[in-house]
C-alpha cells in the first residue's frame, strides 16, 4: 500500500470519528465519549500527515513538521491544563482565530505556489486556472474576516474590550460595501491574478471581520462564538480545497454546517434574526431603556435558607457569575441536601447562560448534578409561577423582565426566564451594577426579590450551614 493509499485511508476512518465525535457531544450522556472520538479522529489524521509527508517530503521538512506537532500540541496541552471555566469561552475564542489564521496562510500559500508563478511554471491545468483563483479568494476571505472577529470576540469576552456595540455611522453600509468590494475583487484576481489584489482581498476581510464583531454587543456574545466556530469551520474546508485534502473538507462542512445551525437555534431562543447575525447588526441598542426605580431588600443567609426550609419546590437559574464564583460546587451540595429534605430542586439553564453555549450545563456536569434535573428555558418556564423559592446566581441579563415589558431596552423581544413570577426569588450578585448587556434589571426592585451580595459560593456555603 502506497503511503498516499494509507493517508487516504486514515482520512476517510478520520472523518468518521468527527461525525461521532459530534453526534456524542449532542447529548450530556455522551459528551465525554464525544470528546474522546474528537481526540481520536485527530490523531489519526496528523499521524497520516506525517507519515504521507515522510514519504513525499525532505528529511528536513519533515522534522519541521513534525517540530510544529510537538510544540503547538505541547502549548494546547499546557492551555488546556490551566484554564478556568471561567476561561474557557475567550480561549475558544482565540482558537477560532487560530484556524481563520491558517486558511490565510494556505491561500496566500497557495498565491505564492501558482498565481505568482503564472500559468506556464504550475502544474495546475490552465483550464482549472480561475477556479484556483476563486478558491484562494475566498479562502482568504473567510480565514481572514474569522481571524479579526474571533480576535474581537476574545477581547470582548475576557474584557480587554468594552462589551458595549460599537455603532459607526452607516455600519449596515460598510458592512455592505465591503461584500460587494471582495466581490469584485474576486472577479478581478479571476481575470488577472495579482499581489496588489491579493492584498486588497485580505485587507477588506480583516476590516470587515473586526467590524462585524466589534458592533455586537455583549449580551449576544454567545451567538457570536456560536457563529465564529461555525466559520471557522468553512475557513477549514476552503483550506482543504486548496489542498486536495479531503479530511479538511469534510469536517470543516461538518463543524461550518453544525456552528451554523447551532446559531440559529439559539437566535431562535433569543428572538434574534439569523441573517442579522450574519451581518453583524444585531445586539445594537436600537432605543432608550426606561428608568428603574425603587429599592431593593437585602437579606442574610439565615434568612435564605429560611425560605429553603418552607419550600417545597426550588428552581436554581444560573450565570456567569456561579462560573466566576466557582459556585458550582457548593451549589450541588445544597442541591443534595435540599433534595434530601424531600424539596423538589430543579435548574432552568437559559440558552446563552454564561458565555458560551452550554458553560452551565457542562459547569453542573463537573459538579455531579444529575441531568435529569437540569432542564432548559422552555422546558421550566411554565413551572415558575408555582414554585417556591428561585435562586438566580450569578444570572443578570438572563432572568430580566425588561426583555418583555421595556420595548426600548437593547434586549427587548429575547425569551428571558420568568422567574418574577415564582413566590420568592432569591438574587446572588457582588454588587447592583448592570449586566454583560449594559442594562438595568427591574427585578432586582420586584417585591418578591431579596438580594444577597458577596462571592456566590461563600454565600451558598453560608446558606448550607445555615441549613
Amino acid at each position: 500500500m502506497s503511503p498516499e493509499t494509507a493517508a487516504t485511508a486514515a482520512y476517510i476512518v478520520a472523518a468518521l470519528l468527527t461525525v461521532m465525535s459530534l453526534a456524542g457531544l449532542s447529548r450530556h450522556e455522551t459528551a465525554r465519549n464525544g470528546v474522546v472520538y474528537g481526540i481520536a479522529g485527530m490523531t489519526v489524521a496528523l499521524v497520516a500527515t506525517v507519515v504521507l509527508a515522510a514519504g513525499s517530503l525532505e528529511a528536513g521538512a519533515v522534522a519541521l513538521l513534525v517540530a510544529g506537532f510537538v510544540i503547538g500540541g505541547g502549548i494546547g496541552l499546557w492551555r488546556a491544563r490551566v484554564v478556568e471555566m471561567t476561561g474557557m469561552p475567550e480561549l475558544i475564542a482565540l482558537l477560532h482565530s487560530f484556524v481563520g489564521l491558517a486558511a490565510v496562510l494556505v491561500g496566500w500559500n497557495g498565491y505564492l505556489e501558482v498565481e505568482a508563478l503564472g500559468a506556464a511554471q504550475t502544474t495546475v491545468a490552465p483550464e482549472l486556472l480561475g477556479i484556483h483563483s476563486v478558491e484562494v479568494g475566498v479562502g482568504v476571505f473567510i480565514g481572514a474576516v474569522t481571524f479579526t472577529g474571533s480576535i474581537v470576540a476574545y477581547g470582548k469576552l475576557s474584557g480587554r474590550m468594552k462589551s458595549r456595540p460599537l455603532t459607526l455611522p452607516g455600519k449596515n453600509a460598510l458592512n455592505l460595501g465591503a461584500l460587494v468590494a471582495f466581490a469584485g475583487l474576486t472577479v478581478a484576481f479571476v481575470v488577472t491574478p495579482s499581489l496588489g489584489v491579493m492584498i486588497a482581498i485580505t485587507a477588506v476581510a480583516l476590516v470587515l471581520g473586526w467590524h462585524l464583531v466589534a458592533s455586537i454587543g455583549g449580551g449576544d456574545m454567545p451567538v457570536v462564538v456560536s457563529m465564529l466556530n461555525s466559520y471557522s469551520g468553512w475557513a477549514a474546508a476552503a483550506s482543504g480545497f486548496l489542498l486536495d485534502n479531503t479530511l479538511l473538507i469534510v469536517t470543516g462542512a461538518l463543524v461550518g454546517s453544525s456552528g451554523a445551525y447551532l446559531s440559529y437555534v439559539m437566535c431562535q431562543a433569543m428572538n434574534r434574526s439569523f441573517l442579522s447575525v450574519i451581518a453583524g447588526g444585531f445586539g445594537v441598542e436600537s432605543g432608550t431603556a426606561a428608568a428603574v426605580e425603587g429599592e431593593h431588600r437585602e437579606v442574610g443567609a439565615e434568612e435564605v435558607a429560611e425560605m429553603l426550609r418552607e419550600a417545597s419546590s426550588v428552581v436554581i437559574t444560573p450565570g456567569y457569575g456561579m462560573a466566576v464564583a466557582q459556585a458550582q460546587y457548593p451549589v450541588a451540595d445544597l442541591t443534595r441536601r435540599l433534595r434530601d429534605k424531600g424539596v423538589e430542586v430543579r435548574f432552568g439553564i437559559h440558552p446563552v447562560a454564561g458565555r458560551l453555549p452550554g458553560h452551565m450545563n457542562v459547569l453542573l456536569a463537573e459538579a455531579k448534578v444529575p441531568y435529569d434535573i437540569v432542564l432548559e428555558m422552555d422546558e421550566i418556564n411554565d413551572d415558575l409561577a408555582s414554585t417556591s423559592v428561585v435562586l438566580v446566581i450569578g444570572a443578570n441579563d438572563t432572568v430580566n423582565p425588561a426583555a418583555m415589558e421595556d420595548p426600548g431596552s437593547p434586549i427587548a423581544g429575547m425569551p428571558v426566564l420568568r422567574v418574577w413570577e415564582a413566590k420568592n426569588v432569591v438574587v446572588f450578585k457582588r454588587s447592583m451594577a448592570v449586566g454583560y448587556a449594559g442594562v438595568q434589571n427591574p427585578l432586582f426592585f420586584r417585591e418578591n426579590t431579596s438580594m444577597i451580595f458577596g462571592d456566590a459560593k461563600n454565600r451558598v456555603e453560608d446558606i448550607v450551614a445555615a441549613l
